[in-house]
């Protein structure tokens, strides 16, 4: 099981890059984080949700995602509350504090899907969620160490020189876990190490005297990591990216979900695209994208609070397009409404009003894998819907695609410079891509996303086998 000091110290990048490896030595590899916190989902071949980084995993795996990869996925609804996804499937929703006392009931569930990968595979690489150190949340622990005890598992350990301070990271967690616990973890690994790696082998003898654990490796930072996909809003890059003449904006919510969306784009050559923070006005460019949100309405607020709708409207005046996908394609319409209290007490809010339709959210949740083509260009399309609600309203006649079943999906402007839809991964495929772009006028470069991010997730196996023990890992 591999944990960390702390928060994105690079433990799920770890993961996939070594479990990359080990499938190409022949090994059956699956990937298993008992507990992630994410909005940025991914949606599995039979409609259940995991965490985004899990689904990378098992793409490096050379095998779909499941939902027992991530039996417990925590989807952050507010700043103190999550909804709480089993096995895939909604099971709640709790605050933090009430969420502490049901994770004894969820524990069952999280090994019997432990064990069901552990049948399929001769190694399953378990990751840890944020720091094995917390000792205010070892009882009832089910990420980290109480895992890690219960299913019996050797700990390697990550710590992050980038950030400074990792020596105190590692050897201060083995300060404060219990005898046990400690016992439990075998070995280190510093990650992103920038510069002369030799000026740090000092460090690593000094680690691993005052810990007592094994050296695993002193990994170089890799520039290229930042192709793959991004799980949390922390990960996502700043300014703009790309340096391509037509320009895309993607204001930063709160609550967003599944950015995911914007992968193929930042790697788009004919783009430059920036995630637009809180605070800075959305800046002229040839297209916004308002992206899929955990909490439409209040992520519709927090847009207008931002002064942002003020900047669309300035936008949408100067002739430049507007896509909304899923959550963002909801605020785009006249209204929202959230009669049964899904987002907290039922409300209805105006909504930007570039489409005319309205959204009522419901319970329940439409979760699956889906592909169809666009409308009119016929251009094949494929990814998934995660949403809740019912979308209603005369822009529906002017749809912007057909799933392979026949449903329409998605709304048009009369002026045809403002779109939405409920799919994502709506730019992944190079077809649909180009069909979009030229919506823009700009041209499009024929890549596939998904060769892109096999490319390298390869030069990262590449890149832990000269710089982890890999074979003493598997000794362990």
């Amino acid at each position: 099981m591999f944990q960390g000091t702390g928060s994105n110290v690079g433990k799920s990048v770890l993961v996939a890059g070594l479990a990359r490896a080990l499938t190409r030595r022949g090994l059956r590899v699956r990937p298993f984080k008992p507990q992630n916190m994410s909005n940025n989902a991914a949606v599995t071949p039979d409609g259940g949700e995991i965490g985004r980084a899990q689904a990378l995993q098992a793409l490096a795996c050379g095998v779909a995602p499941c939902v027992h990869m991530n039996p417990v996925l925590l989807k952050p609804q507010s700043e103190h509350g999550s909804q709480i996804i089993l096995q895939g499937k909604i099971w709640g929703q709790r605050k933090a504090r009430e969420y502490q006392a049901v994770k004894p009931l969820l524990m069952p569930a999280v090994l019997e899907s432990f064990h069901h990968l552990q049948a399929q595979a001769d190694i399953v690489l378990v990751e840890g969620a944020g720091s094995a150190s917390e000792v205010n949340l070892r009882a009832n622990d089910i990420a980290n160490m109480g895992f890690a005890e219960a299913a019996d598992l050797p700990v390697i350990l990550i710590g992050d020189i980038d950030r400074g301070g990792v020596i105190a990271s590692l050897v201060g967690t083995r300060t404060v876990l219990s005898p046990s616990d400690a016992e439990r973890i075998r070995g280190f690994i510093v990650n992103r190490m920038r510069g002369d790696a030799s000026l740090f082998a000092s460090g690593m003898s000094f680690i691993a005297e005052h810990t007592g654990w094994a050296p695993c490796g002193l990994v170089p930072f890799f520039p290229a990591m930042r192709e793959l996909p991004p799980e949390d809003t922390g990960d996502l890059p700043t300014g703009w990216q790309g340096a391509g003449a037509w320009r895309v904006a993607v204001p930063l919510m709160p609550m967003i979900a599944n950015f995911d969306d914007m992968d193929a784009l930042r790697a788009e050559p004919a783009l430059s695209l920036v995630f637009v923070p809180p605070g800075e006005a959305l800046p002229v460019c040839d297209l916004v994208i308002l992206p899929g949100s955990k909490a439409t309405i209040a992520d519709l607020d927090f847009f207008r609070g931002q002064g942002w709708d003020i900047d669309l409207a300035a936008h949408h005046r100067r002739g430049g397009h507007i896509l909304g996908i899923c959550g963002g394609y909801q605020m785009l319409g006249r209204s929202v409404s959230d009669p049964h209290g899904l987002e907290g007490t039922p409300q209805t809010r105006e909504g930007l009003g570039y489409l005319d339709i309205e959204t009522s959210l419901t319970p329940g949740k439409t979760v699956r894998q889906t592909g169809g083509h666009l409308l009119p260009s016929g251009a094949a399309v494929s990814g998934y819907e995660i949403h809740a609600g019912v979308t209603q309203g005369p822009a529906l006649s002017r749809p912007v695609l057909c799933f392979a079943d026949g449903r329409l999906d998605g709304a048009c402007s009369e002026d045809g410079r403002v779109r939405g839809t409920y799919l994502h991964g709506l730019f992944d495929q190079a077809a649909a891509r180009a069909t979009f772009l030229s919506w823009l006028g700009a041209g499009s470069s024929p890549f596939d996303n998904r060769a892109r991010i096999e490319t390298v997730l390869d030069a990262l196996a590449d890149h832990l086998e000269e710089h982890v023990a890999i074979d003493r890992l598997l000794s362990i």
